[in-house]
């Protein structure tokens, strides 16, 4: 079988356990034998001293360092990898240097080198337990073919041999952990599908507000049906997340409309005044309509995202995150435009004395008779301008969290746990919130605004403006307290039957 002549170089590099801070024992050679005094890797053989896996390691960079400067540019790691037998395009050296350049200065240098070597080799490892399917330590053809098939991609046994031999090199159609490692060691590794299945966050936790990037879906959910019980399970999720947090809600929007200088609302005196005004049952006004609209938003905002993918031509499982975000805020804005009426009908129904309105459909004549249509978009554009910063920052701060926990804990499996699962998203949602909070605070004084025959209509600039005024920059938190009280209960409650329900619809967690 044809060798790589990278082989004695690479293998030399990590530690075939995977540990990025052993050295591995050349795949040639036996490891000796002799137990010296090294304490044992997971993998069974010694751990090789830390002088051995530096004097390995900078072999291995002064072979590619081609003129000796130091430093690997995309020239020397062109013509070095040419000489060891590894080959690759110039795209790939680009995304290498790109990965492991921490200073930008377009190269290399060894500890840069050494950095990218080890948090490439846990990307690596979780890539070849993916694909694994029988969990015996080898991928043969038949699993090359069933996981590019999870992905979309169709190739033939003979085509997956092909695959196979290039990797193989002790010729017995099926390639190790080590044979595997030292083939992509040195070419950048692309996101999998367990990480998608793993991180799932818009589809399971619901803090109240549907304004999150919907979550990816593998091709192997999309072909099994499998995105729909997703889907079905979180809109559950969110209902119960919402009725248990009601409470607290309703509490944030008298404190946002009601709440100033001279009418210093605090969070005990909030829950008295409205028990004493309508009973225990008065803390739910407002959150039968908030229900109601989970599925028709989620059902619009998932359908539309899909829409945008394919309008933004992109074949690729998992969009990079300036997609996502595109995507994301454009779907949010369409389901958001389809179901603002009941977002005002939400504010309206909250703010109501007892005996106001007999019910939705009362509220809903009440505001078309006395205010016409246009009351049923009142606080629209503050609304719509919400989105981009609550879902930006959501989704930058979930991604710069999980990707942190993915290099630094990601052994075996891109599997974070609840609690690592639940902390990044209790952290994402409040930092969304923090972020567009002013404007959600401007959007429901704009919706609970009736209209008085006579009087200006209140626009945001104005609103801006007389808040800032009046009460300072302190006035545009009004009820902030209430709304991050509520999000550590929803985000947990949620995951909880989030879970229970996905057992329930058959969905599998692997």
């Amino acid at each position: 079988a044809r060798r790589s002549l990278a082989s004695p170089v690479v293998s030399g590099v990590l530690c075939p356990c995977g540990s990025p801070h052993g050295s591995a024992v050349e795949s040639g050679g036996g490891g000796g034998g002799g137990g010296g005094g090294g304490s044992a890797g997971s993998c069974g053989r010694s751990l090789c001293e830390a002088s051995e896996q530096d004097r390995r390691l900078r072999a291995l960079f002064q072979k590619l360092d081609v003129n000796r400067d130091g430093a690997l540019c995309i020239h020397d790691l062109a013509v070095g990898l040419g000489r060891l037998g590894l080959h690759r395009t110039e795209l790939d050296l680009r995304k290498i240097v790109k990965a492991g350049d921490k200073d930008l200065d377009g190269q290399l240098d060894f500890e840069e080198f050494v950095h990218y070597l080890q948090d490439h080799e846990k990307k690596l490892r979780l890539v070849f337990k993916s694909l694994d399917k029988k969990n015996d330590g080898r991928i043969d053809a038949q699993e090359i073919v069933q996981s590019l098939r999870d992905l979309g991609v169709k190739i033939s046994e003979q085509q997956a041999e092909k695959i196979l031999k290039s990797m193989d090199k002790n010729g017995t159609m099926t390639i190790d952990w080590n044979e595997w490692r030292d083939y992509h060691l040195l070419h950048p590794v692309e996101n999998i599908p367990e990480i998608i299945l793993y991180w799932k966050h818009s589809t399971i936790f619901d803090v109240g507000e549907n304004l999150t990037v919907p979550d990816e879906f593998t091709v192997e959910e999309r072909q099994t049906g499998m995105w729909w019980r997703h889907l079905v399970a979180g809109g559950g999720a969110g209902a119960v997340s919402r009725t248990c947090t009601a409470p607290l809600d309703r509490l944030k929007v008298l404190m946002q409309v009601h709440a100033s200088r001279s009418n210093n609302m605090c969070i005990i005196g909030g829950f008295t005044q409205m028990i004493r005004e309508g009973g225990p049952r008065s803390l739910w006004r407002g959150n039968g309509i908030n229900v109601l609209k989970i599925a028709p938003e989620s059902a619009i905002k998932f359908m539309a995202y899909e829409q945008i993918k394919r309008f933004i031509g992109t074949d690729q499982e998992m969009l990079r995150i300036h997609e996502r975000l595109l995507a994301g805020s454009l779907a949010g804005a369409i389901a958001q435009s389809s179901i603002y009426p009941m977002e005002v009908l939400k504010t309206r129904m909250a703010l109501r004395k007892t005996g106001q309105y007999s019910g939705m459909l009362d509220c809903a004549k009440n505001i078309l008779a006395k205010e016409g249509m246009a009351a049923f978009y009142k606080g629209y554009i503050p609304n719509m301008l919400g989105i981009i910063p609550y879902a930006g920052i959501d989704l930058a701060v979930y991604e710069t969290l999980k990707n942190t926990w993915l290099q630094r804990y990601a052994v075996n499996s891109a599997d974070p746990g609840v609690f690592v699962l639940l902390a990044c998203g209790t952290i994402s949602s409040t930092c969304g919130q923090l972020a567009s909070y002013p404007l959600a605070l401007v959007r429901t004084r704009m919706q609970a605004q009736a209209s008085v025959e006579g009087a200006p209509e209140v626009t945001m600039r104005g609103l801006f403006k007389h808040i800032l005024k009046t009460e300072g920059a302190f006035g545009l938190y009004r009820g902030l307290a209430p709304n991050f009280m509520k999000v550590i209960p929803a985000v947990s409650i949620s995951y909880v039957v989030y879970e229970n329900l996905k057992m329930t619809l058959g969905v599998d967690s692997r």
